[in-house]
């Protein structure tokens, strides 16, 4: 008689009350400070953030702590709430260090353990929105690819995401995790030119720098990985967030333009381009959901799950940002108009944490699939 193993719970996919009512909030406000005008207008400056609007989103509604328990002055949700935040970020491709910090750099830290001393502080601090803090690490890391500098905290690293909007730096070495404020002795940050203007990059110069010691070596490398894990899976729905804003936009567009006194978009081969979009843009709401739902329960299968979410969204969402410039005809080529912003995004979100082809190669590894 074989033994009979426990079934697997079905992923849940769909948006609670509370979540919706957290979208309604985050996309008010992201229209009120970060419409496009205001984002173009922001690209054209040194520095693209609005701390008046990291303030409101961070500290008034919340949402910087949304995975820290409430002891800490957190929210004590999940990543299926902090996901809905990205999504809305991702629609509106605002400048904000949400996913470098309030996910990436704060699940790193949760995987520590500790919640009180320096961890439980830093933590506390970010929740509050008083401090950003980032992972020292290039945007295009993913999780088990982590480099790190030597435990005197000497060493060049990046490209950095959002390292211009960062209060503390976390940086893995070789003796341990360290948290190393971005105005210290012996720290540079040297702006790059980045692809997407609205998540600048930088590199991390660290010339024998002091830092706090969060954790020994041994813990380090599990956390890191956990928060390149987090920040991979909640990416996916940054990039469905981008996708639906690039397919809405494009249906209106073509309802509203005219040629020989039709709508474009009733034209028969432009309907076939929007209802493939359609398709792929549902599926991949289905795979980031996924993603996101796994992770908050900790499922066994949350790193397949961000694996195949990577894997499918990178491509739908350059897909969708591609369709947008192209079916706005001249005015999607334009400086003017947004579409040319998201199109980047999505180029540059493509390679970050680990490319499409990587997490193809983890979901065969995950799945024992021999390669071709």
């Amino acid at each position: 008689m074989t033994a009979q193993t426990e079934p697997t719970q079905a992923p849940d996919l769909l948006y609670s009350e509370a979540e919706e009512d957290l979208r309604a909030a985050v996309r008010s406000l992201l229209a009120d400070r970060a419409d496009a005008p205001t984002v173009i207008a922001g690209t054209e400056s040194d520095t693209p953030y609005d701390a008046q609007l990291w303030k409101a989103l961070a500290a008034d509604i919340g949402a910087a702590g949304l995975l820290v328990p409430e002891k800490l002055g957190g929210q004590g949700a999940t990543h299926r709430e902090a996901a809905v935040v990205v999504e809305e970020l991702g629609r509106s491709v605002a400048p904000a260090p949400y996913l470098t910090s309030s996910v990436v750099a704060t699940e790193t830290l949760l995987a520590l353990g500790a919640q009180d001393g320096p961890v439980g502080g830093l933590l506390a601090e970010l929740a509050a929105g008083r401090k950003v803090a980032v992972l020292a690490v290039p945007f295009s890391a993913a999780a088990s690819d982590t480099p790190v500098v030597t435990g005197s905290l000497e060493g060049t690293l990046g490209p950095v995401a959002d390292a211009a909007a960062a209060d503390v730096f976390l940086v893995p070495t070789t003796d341990g995790l360290y948290a190393v404020a971005a105005d210290a002795p012996g720290v540079a940050v040297q702006p790059l030119v980045p692809l997407d203007l609205t998540r600048p990059l930088a590199t991390v110069i660290l010339t024998g720098a002091a830092g706090t010691r969060l954790a020994d070596a041994g813990a380090t490398r599990p956390a890191v990985d956990r928060g390149l894990l987090a920040g991979a899976g909640l990416l996916a729905s940054e990039q469905l967030g981008l996708a639906e804003w690039c397919l809405t936009e494009t249906v209106r567009h073509t309802r509203e333009r005219h040629q020989f006194n039709r709508p474009v978009g009733s034209f028969q081969s432009l309907k076939h381009r929007m209802a493939q979009l359609w398709l792929e843009v549902v599926s991949a709401r289905a795979a980031a959901r996924n993603a996101a739902d796994a992770l908050a329960t900790s499922s066994p299968d949350a790193p397949l799950a961000v694996a195949v979410a990577q894997a499918y969204c990178s491509k739908v969402a350059v897909h969708a940002a591609e369709e947008c410039v192209q079916l706005h005809g001249g005015i999607g080529m334009t400086w003017e108009h947004p579409a040319h912003l998201y199109l980047k995004r999505a180029k540059a979100d493509a390679n970050a944490f680990g490319t499409a082809g990587r997490h193809r190669e983890t979901v065969a590894a995950l799945m024992e699939l021999p390669a071709p």
